[in-house]
């Protein structure tokens, strides 16, 4: 074989090992990439059923249900506007509470319950996920924008 000939084949094997690798690395990506959706989106049938994906907002105040026979707890995350029921067996952290944020990873079952793997409370009182910051500020946009307002009586002269 020439020289230009090996040169060539060498390219050509170089190019479809790279080519194998980076299709490997975006499969991979891919399986483990995990989206975000409020409760609204859910409501909206925006999110997958039975795929997993992050659900955000507030617990519901008096929502919280915790089986007494094992770690089993239910209860409701909230974007101010609509609500999804979240069931999650385990240890909930310990920062977890009612009225606070919460990410919940996990999938949607045919019932419209949100069976939770994994359970992220905020750190501190000033942090919430990104995403659940916004969804939250967009259903609070939505809700002040569907609700009437009120105007002031006019007055005539004094």
């Amino acid at each position: 074989m020439k020289p230009r000939t090996k040169r060539l084949l060498a390219i050509v094997i170089g190019l479809i090992c790279l080519a194998i690798a980076a299709f490997l690395v975006f499969q991979t990506f891919q399986s483990n990439l995990v989206f975000f959706f409020s409760p609204s989106q859910i409501v909206a049938k925006e999110a997958p059923i039975d795929k997993a994906f992050r659900i955000g907002g507030l617990v519901k105040a008096g929502s919280l249900q915790r089986d007494p026979a094992g770690l089993k707890v239910n209860f409701i995350v909230t974007d101010l506007v609509n609500e999804t029921p979240v069931s999650y067996v385990g240890m909930l952290p310990d920062l977890f509470k009612e009225g606070k944020g919460v990410v919940a990873q996990g999938r949607l079952n045919t019932l419209g319950v949100f069976v939770a793997d994994q359970v992220l409370a905020k750190h501190d009182e000033n942090y919430m996920p990104p995403e659940a910051e916004e969804a939250l500020k967009k259903a609070q946009s939505h809700q002040t924008q569907a609700a009437p307002t009120l105007s002031a009586p006019s007055g005539g002269k004094r």
